[in-house]
C-alpha cells in the first residue's frame, strides 16, 4: 500500500497540474486585460502628477492638477450635471423598463415580436442615436415639432435651450437604453417561482399587493444589478451629449467625459484630462461600493428574517 506521504505528494502534483492548466487557459485573457485596461489606468494615474501639454515639456507638479480641479467650482458643476443626467435617466428607465417587463410578461400572444421590437434601439450605436434624434428634434425641420404643431400643442427648441437641453438628452437615452432594463427585468420576472403568487391570489391579494410584497422583494438582486450597470454607464455618458449638444448651450449639458475630451483634444492639456478621469473614477468607485454595501445589508437582512 502507498504511504501517506506518497498520497500527499500525488495530490500536490495533481493540484499543481490543474492550477497550471487553469493559468494556461486564462493567461492570454489576463495578458490582454493587463495591456488594454490595467496599463492605461496606471499610466493615467502616473501622468496626472505631471504638467503635460501636447508638444510641450513634461514637469512633475505633485498634486497640482488635483488641487486645481478640486477647488474649481466649474468642475463640480460639471460633476453635478453628470449626476443630474444619471439620476434622471436611470430613474425613468427603471420605472419604464419595469412597467414594460410586467406588461409583456402577461401577454399571451406575440411576446417574441414585442421583445424583438423593444430591443431594436440597443442595436444602434450611441453617436447614430444622437444624430438621429438631433434631426428629429430640430426646432424648425424636425418631425417632432411638426407633429406637435399639427396637434396644436406647444413646441420646444429641445437641445437649443438651457432649460430643456438636459431633459431632452435624458429622453434620448431613455429611448435608447430602456430596452436593456426591460430585458434583464423580464428575465428576472420569468425566473420567479409561481407558488407564492398563486397562494396570494387564493388569499385575495390584489395585483398591487402582489407586486409590492412579492415581486419587488424577490427582484431586489436583479434590480440592484440593473441599477449598478445603468448608473455606471450613465456616469460615463459621452456619445449622445457629444452628438447632440457638444456640452452646450452655455455648457449646461457638459459631462465629465466631454470635459475630459475637450481638455485633451481641444486645449491639448493631456495630464489635466487624465486627472479629471482619475478623480471621477474614484467617485464612481465610491458609489459602486455604496451600492454593494447596501446590497449586502439587504441580503443579510433577508437571510436573518428567514
Amino acid at each position: 500500500m502507498a504511504s501517506r506521504q506518497d498520497l500527499r505528494s500525488g495530490f500536490r502534483e495533481r493540484n499543481l497540474q490543474k492550477a497550471l492548466g487553469v493559468y494556461l487557459y486564462i493567461g492570454p485573457a489576463l495578458l490582454v486585460l493587463a495591456v488594454t485596461s490595467i496599463y492605461p489606468v496606471i499610466y493615467s494615474v502616473v501622468m496626472s502628477f505631471f504638467d503635460w501639454e501636447w508638444g510641450g515639456k513634461v514637469s512633475f507638479i505633485w498634486f497640482g492638477n488635483y488641487l486645481r480641479y478640486l477647488s474649481d467650482r466649474s468642475f463640480w458643476q460639471v460633476v453635478w450635471q453628470t449626476f443630474y443626467f444619471t439620476i434622471g435617466a436611470v430613474s425613468v428607465e427603471l420605472v419604464l423598463g419595469m412597467a414594460l417587463a410586467i406588461i409583456v410578461n402577461r401577454l399571451r400572444f406575440g411576446v417574441g415580436i414585442v421583445r424583438t421590437l423593444l430591443m431594436i434601439p440597443l442595436m444602434v450605436s450611441g453617436i447614430i442615436v444622437a444624430l438621429m434624434w438631433k434631426i428629429l428634434l430640430d426646432p424648425t425641420l424636425g418631425i417632432v415639432n411638426y407633429l406637435l404643431r399639427l396637434l396644436h400643442l406647444p413646441t420646444s427648441v429641445w437641445f437649443g435651450a438651457p432649460g430643456s437641453a438636459m431633459p431632452s438628452i435624458i429622453l434620448v437615452d431613455t429611448w435608447w437604453q430602456t430596452a436593456f432594463v426591460f430585458i434583464v427585468l423580464s428575465a428576472g420576472l420569468r425566473s420567479l417561482p409561481r407558488e407564492p403568487f398563486e397562494a396570494a391570489e387564493v388569499d385575495g391579494a390584489t395585483s398591487w399587493q402582489s407586486f409590492r410584497y412579492l415581486t419587488l422583494p424577490m427582484l431586489k438582486p436583479v434590480l440592484l444589478t440593473v441599477l449598478i450597470f445603468r448608473t455606471i454607464d450613465c456616469l460615463k455618458v459621452f456619445a449622445i451629449i457629444f452628438g447632440t449638444t457638444g456640452g452646450g448651450p452655455n455648457m449646461v449639458t457638459e459631462s465629465v467625459q466631454t470635459l475630459a475630451y475637450r481638455t485633451a483634444f481641444k486645449f491639448l492639456k493631456l495630464s489635466r484630462s487624465m486627472t479629471l478621469m482619475v478623480i471621477f473614477s474614484i467617485i464612481i468607485l465610491a458609489l459602486l461600493l455604496i451600492y454593494m454595501r447596501v446590497g449586502e445589508r439587504e441580503t443579510v437582512r433577508e437571510g436573518g428574517s428567514r
